[in-house]
């Protein structure tokens, strides 16, 4: 059978593979265009099994919401040129609305979610053997809610989720904009583990000079309080300075809107992966040294 480019052009639009994939496929396959879509669909597994143990620390975290659900998804690339790729970015887009409407709960149900006619991991698979890069669906956070529920995205890079009782969105997106910025690592005073608190009253104690730490016990107690107090703001939302007025804290607005904050999550891309720092010259001069 004859392989005309009207039939390249076909396959091509209907998988998104190369123009002279799209040849081979069909060649292999005597034209048949549902088998030769199949064959780069497991072209595309097999490209993505090699590829699978390269660093993949770039990338972007997308977020999609309707009403009180809305969910964050980190997708991984290797190099920040493949993050700002029309292809990469539709898939990450597509994961993110996929992760949405299928009610996934963790990364292992999202790869089974449909985005079309593919699921997830067979989109990423068909992604891979397009860029030639190493492609990871990382991670995803998720908020399913009746109260406020706001997503933020900075960059494309930091991806927040708040959910708030009571006050309105502006609030909820505003605290949003306030977490991607300042990244608390507590909501609340209540929420700062016991351990940390007792750490930072040993440190504080430690950096006290030996006058101040002979003051009766009770004294002693307020002065560090008092410096722990000011540490445990620093490591809250509700204790920080609100970036959209500093004037006042997270908790003033908040209590000022008759809202509460009942929790957030943040994702920033790349967050506990090891980058590999490549020295390209020296990569480069041991090439041409074989």
């Amino acid at each position: 059978m004859e392989i005309t480019a009207g039939l390249v052009k076909e396959l091509r639009e209907r998988t998104g593979a190369g123009m002279m994939e799209c040849k081979k496929a069909l060649t292999e396959n005597q034209g048949a265009i549902d088998i030769a879509a199949e064959w780069l669909r497991k072209q595309g597994l097999a490209k993505a099994d090699k590829k699978a143990g390269r660093v993949a620390a770039e990338g972007r975290v997308v977020a999609a919401s309707n009403g009180g659900k809305a969910v964050l998804v980190e997708v991984n690339s290797e190099t920040d040129f493949v993050a700002k790729d029309d292809s990469f970015i539709a898939f990450a887009n597509a994961v993110a609305e996929a992760a949405l409407a299928s009610g996934a709960a963790d990364i292992e149900a999202l790869k089974g979610a449909k985005i079309g006619a593919l699921t997830v991991e067979e989109a990423r698979a068909a992604l891979i053997a397009k860029i030639g890069e190493n492609v990871q669906v990382r991670r995803m956070a998720r908020v399913d809610s009746g109260n406020h529920v706001a997503a933020y995205i900075h960059g494309g890079r930091i991806g927040v989720l708040v959910e708030v009782k009571g006050g309105d969105m502006d609030l909820a997106r505003g605290l949003a904009m306030h977490v991607a910025a300042m990244n608390p690592p507590h909501n609340k005073a209540a929420d700062v583990p016991a351990e940390f608190i007792a750490k930072e009253k040993e440190i504080e104690l430690a950096k006290m000079s030996e006058k101040d730490r002979s003051k009766p016990a009770e004294i002693l107690e307020k002065i560090i309080s008092g410096k722990v107090a000011k540490i445990i703001n620093e490591v809250t939302l509700y204790g920080q300075p609100y970036v959209l007025n500093t004037d006042q804290t997270v908790e003033a607005a908040v209590k000022a809107a008759g809202a509460d904050v009942v929790g957030f999550k943040r994702l920033a891309v790349g967050e506990g992966i090891e980058k590999v720092v490549e020295d390209y010259a020296a990569e480069v001069a041991k090439a041409m040294q074989v």
